[in-house]
């Protein structure tokens, strides 16, 4: 039997919600729609893990990473998946209550990216 993790779920053009997925490659691959790519863009233990080919597949671009002063580095392409990554282990797990509630606000707008002058412009869109 597969353990189940705690996990956020953003998909593009929705706000995200808690779900619980196995805690196995499979399930975990099942999520994003193929093979997995784990990133680690925040200042805590914490892993987005991606479509490894989103982009080269054409995905919808789902969130825009920022940097400390807001500006754009990266674009996930593809439902992503926030977990927890301990740094003493080489499994993910799940997100605690006060992990959840930061990234849930944290990407809680969708975002429409739109072509404008040869630049990628992100907007802001309103959730549900």
């Amino acid at each position: 039997m597969t353990d189940l993790i705690t996990v956020l779920l953003v998909e593009p053009g929705q706000a995200p919600r808690i779900t619980q997925i196995g805690n196995d490659l499979t399930s975990m691959q099942a999520v994003v729609g193929g093979p997995i790519q784990a990133v680690y863009p925040f200042d805590q233990p914490v892993a987005l893990i991606c479509h490894e080919e989103g982009k080269l597949r054409g995905l919808p671009l789902n969130r825009a990473l920022r940097d400390k002063d807001g500006s754009i580095y990266d674009v996930i392409s593809g439902p992503f998946f926030l977990c927890s990554a301990p740094g003493d282990s080489n499994a993910f797990d799940g997100l605690s209550r006060q992990q959840l509630n930061r990234f849930d606000a944290l990407f809680k707008k969708p975002e429409l990216f739109v072509p404008f002058n040869g630049t990628l412009v992100c907007i802001p869109l309103l959730a549900d």
